[in-house]
């Protein structure tokens, strides 16, 4: 509900009222005078869309027929076929990426690499993959048919429309050393009842320890986060104060439930820098209550509250409407959006600036930049060529005829790429004639530019031609310098066409440093330290 503007005061009533009608009246002198007819709810959501963009990144404006994107971000559901949708150069066209298991598109026999060449007798052939997304999502229980190139056969599917609930715990599973292990995803509805689920499974299975993987979680539901805490914290702990404008958005807010998990059990967190909102109050209050040793990279630093609104003419506002204070007293908010630098971007809270908090045991934590990590890993710097080549057709194409000439292969976190495997991947690497931008190239040209400006060029010729030549072998020869970090990529693409989603999670926890680490801080009692126990 919306308070009227006498509500704000008589001062803000009269600045509001003069600043609209100044707004209003400068909408009509363009829509009188300007040379090309404006459309009113185009220009109006133009003016929306900007001023939200001032306030902040998290404010925004969802229309009526934006309600299905709203629910997605609220409840994690949507009407469609549950499948990732990718873009494939070489054919102009969508392909399906990753069909999710027990879904429609999975049920009908789609499979990762089929290539959509039209949806209910439409050519999508140059369409975009948000484009052909929403042509594929739609009213639950519809039905419609989809034309695929698989190979060199072209299949037609009859496919109907479903709820599709994404998945929050893609992978749950008893590790070596009876460590649990749960990847969680994102903060929707229902995700505390299915965690509980998944934790109380884990200790029938004779879990000793437990790692809880929120890296890239950009978190949602400030309740379930705060019911997910209680699965780890006494019952009545404090673990979240809001602080807003309005009485409403002001409050603490405690554990309501008494723990499942021991207090005896070991816990780490996973976090990185894509960990934001919901995953920061989780990690950030177990670490104050030293519940749970935080590994891993600095996370994004959301402290900022959103709430949904309804808007009279329809369509809902999902509004900042308070930041969150962690139970040591800090605010992670890292970005200041209300206060840009003079060159437009956003300004962090300088470390000077940042203040010293202590956590229930008495550790040290500062506030205005995300939650700092117990154990800091540092990932491994990657070539250009792991980047390029991950993200490219080449690498997805071969997985697809790997899959299509392999019926089965080992059980995630067990499968190898054999000598064998990796020397045909860089044959047919080779054989399409994959580019990748190296950066040594970018700099060694601008290097020349400059000799050249300077006029050391033509008696420094021969040693850059010989610096080219080091730093511009062949392919094969990069290829096999990299083997070990693109294997590791390699096998996970090729996992998910055989386990899908919760198969790649597994096999990307071989080799995995922050998991490692982890799991040795549990191991040896080193966590205990940390946490000052």
């Amino acid at each position: 509900m919306l308070l009227p503007l006498s509500a704000y005061g008589q001062r803000s009533d009269g600045e509001l009222q003069k600043q609209i009608d100044i707004f209003v009246n400068l909408y009509r002198t363009l829509d009188m005078f300007y040379v090309d007819t404006l459309a009113a709810d185009t220009a109006v959501r133009w003016a929306i869309d900007g001023m939200l963009g001032k306030v902040d990144p998290f404010t925004v404006y969802y229309p009526n027929d934006d309600d299905e994107e709203l629910m997605q971000i609220t409840r994690g559901k949507y009407a469609g076929i549950g499948a990732l949708i990718r873009w494939n150069r070489k054919h102009k066209r969508a392909q399906i990426a990753e069909p999710y298991e027990d879904t429609p598109s999975h049920k009908a026999g789609l499979r990762a690499g089929d290539i959509l060449l039209s949806i209910d007798g439409r050519d999508i052939y140059n369409k975009m993959t948000a484009e052909v997304t929403k042509m594929l999502r739609g009213e639950a229980g519809t039905t419609f048919s989809v034309s695929v190139l698989r190979g060199k056969d072209t299949l037609d599917v009859s496919l109907t429309r479903r709820s599709i609930q994404l998945p929050v715990i893609p992978y749950s599973g008893l590790l070596p050393d009876s460590v649990g292990y749960i990847s969680l995803t994102g903060f929707v509805e229902g995700t505390a009842v299915e965690m509980r689920r998944t934790v109380m499974s884990l200790m029938d299975m004779g879990m000793k320890s437990l790692v809880l993987d929120l890296r890239s979680n950009p978190g949602g539901s400030l309740e379930e986060a705060i019911d997910i805490l209680s699965l780890f914290l006494p019952k009545g702990s404090l673990v979240v104060s809001r602080k807003g404008k309005m009485p409403s958005a002001c409050g603490d807010m405690f554990t309501r439930t008494q723990p499942i998990v021991p207090e005896t059990l070991p816990v780490a967190v996973l976090v990185n820098s894509a960990s934001a909102s919901a995953a920061e109050i989780v990690s950030g209050t177990l670490q104050d209550m030293d519940r749970a040793v935080v590994v891993g990279q600095r996370t994004y630093g959301k402290g900022l509250v959103q709430s949904i609104r309804d808007m009279p003419e329809g369509g809902s506002l999902k509004i900042t409407t308070s930041r969150y204070y962690i139970p040591s007293g800090r605010c992670i908010q890292a970005y200041d959006y209300r206060h840009l630098n003079p060159d437009g971007s956003v300004g962090t809270v300088p470390d000077s600036l940042t203040r010293v908090f202590r956590t229930a045991a008495g550790r040290e934590v500062r506030d205005g930049g995300g939650i700092k990590p117990d154990v800091v890993v540092t990932p491994d710097s990657l070539p250009t060529l792991v980047f390029d080549i991950v993200e490219s057709d080449v690498m997805f194409d071969f997985a697809t005829d790997y899959a299509a000439s392999h019926p089965i292969i080992a059980r995630p976190g067990e499968f190898e790429i054999s000598d064998e495997d990796y020397q045909a991947f860089v044959d047919y690497v080779v054989a399409n004639d994959f580019k990748y931008n190296r950066r040594s190239d970018e700099v060694l040209k601008t290097l020349r530019q400059i000799a050249r400006i300077e006029g050391y060029l033509e008696s420094a010729q021969d040693e850059f031609d010989a610096l080219e030549r080091k730093l511009n072998p062949e392919p094969s020869v990069d290829l096999m310098r990299n083997r070990r970090e693109i294997a590791r990529y390699l096998a996970d693409e090729i996992v998910t066409r055989y386990y899908y989603r919760s198969g790649s999670v597994r096999q990307m926890l071989v080799g995995d440093k922050d998991y490692d680490t982890a799991v040795g801080l549990l191991r040896d009692g080193s966590y205990k330290t940390i946490l000052g126990k």
